[in-house]
This record gives structure tokens, C-alpha cells and sequence, in this order.
């Protein structure tokens, strides 16, 4: 089975964004928008869950180390893996990332739109789910500008400051797109009952035909895994 990756995420995110508008218009962009905070916060949650079990405070520099995933090989290995510079390091952390696998794999698929809903609330949404408290801009994205600019409000790094490499913290893309599956197809599911069952349906038959039904069961059967905690 091959490996699971960003683009294989952002093919179910972008899946389920064209599935939602075609099927149910703008009920369909909110719910989509609904289901992308929810997923991303329940992503910062089981960030801050770790760090709280560590004794760590919830401030960005933490947030900065116990994210839950790094490039995978695959995008290394076809040079689309993120690439970012930062401008300025204190107060505030300001980012410019120049490529992102999940934005050529949106445009790829013809679905810039669903990328830039996607990434106005994605990350906000993580550091949101980390600490409510903390403020994170996102001015501009690779979709519609030559590159996306992050702003970590009040970060204070110092010049040159790294997040550790902490490989335990991480989680496979296979267990970040059955998350999409989950969280979406359950937002779809409680907000369009059966036609909304059917779309989250639909979404994974596609993803069995671009990647395989091997891939697709492991999404299915990790789909069991309670998202909300680690």
C-alpha cells in the first residue's frame, strides 16, 4: 500500500467541499466551514492535551512542538513537501510559506476555492483548539498570492529558535485523512441526515478510485478512532 500523504488529505478535504456545495449550496459551504473548525480544533486539542500531561504551558512555542505531523517522504521525495521562511521573529512570528502540497494538490483538482475557505480557517482553527487565548492571522494564501503570510501574535521567539524534533508527537497521514473522513462525514451526516451520509459516501469512493480500495479501508477502519483525545 503506498503511503499516505498531504495530498491525499487535501484530495478528501477538496472532495468534500465540491460534494457539499454541488449537493446543498451555501448550507453546504457553512457546513463544510463548520466541519473544517471542528476538525482543526479538535486537532489542537489533543496537542494541548500532551503538553498539559508534560507540564508544558500553552503558549506558541509549544504549540511550534507538539504539532502533530511533518512532511511525509513522498512529498519530500517529489519536492512539493512545505517550504517557509520566517520574517520576523519577535513580537510577533510572521511566516511566509512559498509551497504547500495541500495547495497544489487543490489546484490540481481544479478546487482553489475550496482551498481558500479551507485555509482561512484551518490553522486558526488548530491554535483556537490549542489555546483560545493565543492570536494567529492568516493575511494572504498561496491560492490567490505567491505565497501564504502566518502571523503568530505576541510568539516573542528569539532570532533563529526551532521547535524540537519530537517524533512521538506525530500521527501518520492515515490517521489525519480518517480524521477528515470522520469529523466531515459526521457534520455532514447531522446536518443533511441521509443525503449528507451519502456524500461523506461518495467522498470515499473517490478516494478509493484515485488511490486505491486499500487506502480506503484503512481510512474506514480508522474512522473508529475517538478524534477528541490522544
Amino acid at each position: 500500500m503506498m503511503e499516505f500523504t498531504e495530498k491525499m488529505h487535501a484530495f478528501l478535504v477538496g472532495s468534500f467541499y465540491d460534494l457539499l456545495t454541488r449537493r446543498f449550496g451555501e448550507r453546504g459551504r457553512a457546513a463544510f466551514v463548520h466541519a473544517a473548525q471542528r476538525c482543526a480544533e479538535q486537532r489542537g486539542a489533543r496537542m494541548a492535551q500532551r503538553a498539559i500531561r508534560d507540564g508544558r504551558p500553552l503558549d506558541f512555542v509549544t504549540y511550534a512542538e507538539y504539532g502533530e505531523w511533518t512532511p511525509s517522504q513522498t512529498a519530500k521525495s517529489e519536492g512539493c513537501e512545505n517550504r517557509s521562511t520566517v520574517e520576523s521573529w519577535s513580537p510577533d512570528l510572521t511566516r511566509r510559506i512559498t509551497r504547500c502540497p495541500w495547495a497544489a494538490q487543490f489546484a490540481e483538482m481544479g478546487l482553489k476555492e475550496a482551498g481558500r475557505v479551507y485555509c482561512a480557517h484551518v490553522d486558526r482553527s488548530i491554535v483556537r483548539g490549542f489555546n483560545p487565548e493565543l492570536r494567529f492571522d492568516v493575511l494572504q494564501t498561496l491560492h490567490d498570492c505567491d505565497c501564504c503570510i502566518q502571523i503568530s501574535r505576541g510568539a516573542n521567539f528569539t532570532p533563529g529558535q526551532t521547535a524540537p524534533d519530537r517524533p512521538e508527537h506525530r500521527k501518520g497521514f492515515d490517521y489525519h485523512c480518517a480524521h477528515v473522513c470522520k469529523t466531515f462525514g459526521e457534520t455532514a451526516a447531522a446536518v443533511f441526515g441521509a443525503a449528507g451520509r451519502d456524500a461523506a459516501e461518495e467522498v470515499l469512493s473517490r478516494f478509493a478510485a484515485q488511490y486505491g480500495s486499500s487506502c480506503a479501508e484503512t481510512v474506514r477502519a480508522l474512522g473508529e478512532t475517538n478524534f477528541n483525545v490522544i
